[in-house]
């Protein structure tokens, strides 16, 4: 039984980040072969899979599944929600960069190790570097939160379908071994 998907509103491992100068960026795509992404859904099911930000293109034929952790999931949620007074954590960010006038002018899916995608986010009027490179996964609320342009070639797409496969394959898996999930925490209920 596949998770439910829970719409977005349209209208709204360890931690690695790499920086580049802007004449030390190769381009691993042409730009005709991007394609624009929207937010379309996440995906939550039980506590054993990991949650997926939905992004479908302008016409909703592709779809990039982006497997996300919980608390990326959930700010998500509440960004995108008309219904709770709009808040987000990443309102400090926000007002650092409108104050160094730095914006994250697109975001672009690059690569996928293991079970994770790293994309590049492209900065305007930095004084030092052209991009960074991070972790998906910690950066798709802050784009979507900035209005950040997003895209994806259609080979990353099929490439993170797959991904997206195993990593499921992995937490069916996982099912059966409810031990390994017992809460050793003294704070959690």
């Amino acid at each position: 039984m596949r998770p439910p998907i829970i719409p977005l509103n349209q209208n709204s491992s360890q931690s690695e980040v790499v920086f580049s100068r802007e004449q030390e960026e190769k381009n691993l795509y042409n730009s005709e072969d991007l394609v624009e992404l929207f937010p379309f859904g996440v995906s939550i099911a039980n506590e054993i899979q990991r949650p997926f930000l939905l992004l479908k293109d302008k016409k909703e034929e592709l779809t990039l599944p982006v497997a996300i952790n919980p608390l990326e999931a959930g700010v998500t949620l509440t960004q995108s929600s008309q219904q709770l007074i709009p808040t987000t954590p990443h309102k400090f960010a926000e007002l650092l960069l409108e104050s160094l006038d730095i914006k994250i002018e697109k975001c672009i899916f690059s690569e996928i190790k293991g079970h994770y995608q790293y994309v590049r986010l492209y900065l305007e009027n930095h004084p030092r570097y052209g991009s960074l490179r991070l972790r998906a996964d910690e950066a798709m609320s802050l784009c979507l939160h900035m209005k950040t342009p997003i895209f994806a070639t259609r080979a990353f797409i099929q490439k993170s379908k797959v991904m997206s496969a195993e990593i499921e394959g992995l937490s069916k898996g996982l099912e059966g071994h409810r031990a390994l999930f017992a809460n050793h925490h003294p704070y959690l209920m």
